[in-house]
């Protein structure tokens, strides 16, 4: 090792899903939407000018904001937007957790929460879901510096009742609990309305899934007012200048379209349903998923064999080779017709390897 890198930080990074290029194939790795956003998405896009790109955005990312606070009932001050749900999360991690207590988080989750902990040095303890991959409230009512949890869970799909939330949040009203929503729009009902009641809940949200805009960008958090200001005095000692011009008017448009967005999810979950029944049938078992896509596990097959030969057939699912997990497979739902063609090959294969 060289004299300056003794002070480099290091840190073991988050590994997102691949994004392979120039190929055609059948895409159910990275939970994406296989809709298009909203068409009031496109409109903003062919009507914008470039020389507007001249000037710096809105910092505050002011119509957006006012977008996500009037259609879910709030004011502007309970809402902070931030570029995609990773940044609002880790702005939080940065914001929020800093006690000398562990923050509690489950072992099998969202596998960036370890590595923001690790790049802030925030010391963390890691509860284990139960034998059906379920959150036990009961191991978040220790004493902490923070918690943080996705519900639905990732990669399980599970969800926690409204009634659990709210007994964790009664156990922790001395530290911020943070509900990570990145699913709540497939099922599950949201812990929004409890922020008036807990002024240490933030709860996130993305625009990457329901809305389909993964490539733009989008995060946002709900919380009280005093919440919501010390975040924003981080971000802008961090950088005030973080979401584009382009992608505050695109985003604002997509939460005015909510008939659509109702219509896509809609059709998520009916595709959703129809694939659990299928899997079933094939002998997959599997936590009931409330997200977009399904973790799942063959009786009689390991799951590397089966993401090996879906992978060499043009059909991309998420392997996670970590103990607990590593017979599973995370399979996004996509459209009716790729889902069939998923089904079709694990027919085959399942019935040739018999």
């Amino acid at each position: 090792m060289k004299k300056w890198e003794e002070n480099v930080r290091r840190v073991i990074p988050y590994t997102p899903g691949e994004q392979p290029k120039g190929k055609k194939l059948i895409k159910l790795n990275t939970n994406e939407n296989p809709y298009p956003p909203s068409p009031g998405v496109a409109e903003v896009l062919q009507r914008f000018s470039a020389d507007n790109l001249r000037l710096y955005p809105d910092p505050e990312a002011g119509e957006l904001v006012h977008a996500l606070a009037e259609h879910y009932g709030l004011s502007d001050d309970q809402v902070f937007a931030g570029v995609g749900s990773d940044d609002v999360l880790a702005l939080s991690f940065l914001t929020f957790f800093n006690a000398q207590e562990e923050i509690l988080f489950p072992d099998i989750t969202y596998s960036f929460y370890d590595v923001w902990a690790s790049l802030y040095r925030i010391p963390y303890r890691t509860p284990a879901l139960d034998d059906r991959f379920l959150i036990r409230p009961e191991d978040y009512l220790q004493k902490n510096g923070g918690i943080i949890f996705p519900n639905p869970n990732a990669p399980t799909g599970a969800v926690l009742p409204l009634a659990d939330i709210r007994r964790i949040l009664d156990a922790n009203r001395d530290v911020v609990v943070i509900v990570d929503e990145a699913y709540i729009d497939f099922g599950g009902t949201s812990a929004l309305p409890l922020i008036d009641e807990y002024d240490n809940l933030l709860v996130v949200q993305t625009f990457s899934k329901s809305r389909a805009l993964a490539g733009l960008r989008i995060g946002y958090a709900f919380g009280n007012p005093t919440l919501i200001k010390y975040l924003q005095d981080v971000k802008y000692s961090f950088n005030s200048y973080t979401m584009n011009s382009i992608t505050i008017q695109a985003g604002a448009a997509a939460v005015r379209d909510h008939a659509y967005y109702e219509e896509t999810c809609r059709k998520i979950k009916e595709t959703r349903e129809w694939t659990k029944k299928e899997l079933s049938r094939l002998g997959f078992s599997f936590p009931d998923s409330s997200a977009n896509f399904i973790f799942a596990s063959h009786r009689e097959v390991p799951a590397q064999q089966l993401f090996t030969a879906l992978r060499d057939a043009g059909i991309l699912v998420r392997y996670f080779n970590r103990p607990r997990i590593d017979d599973h497979l995370r399979i996004t739902i996509g459209t009716p017709e790729e889902m069939r063609a998923m089904i079709r090959f694990l027919e085959d294969y399942l019935s040739a390897s018999r």
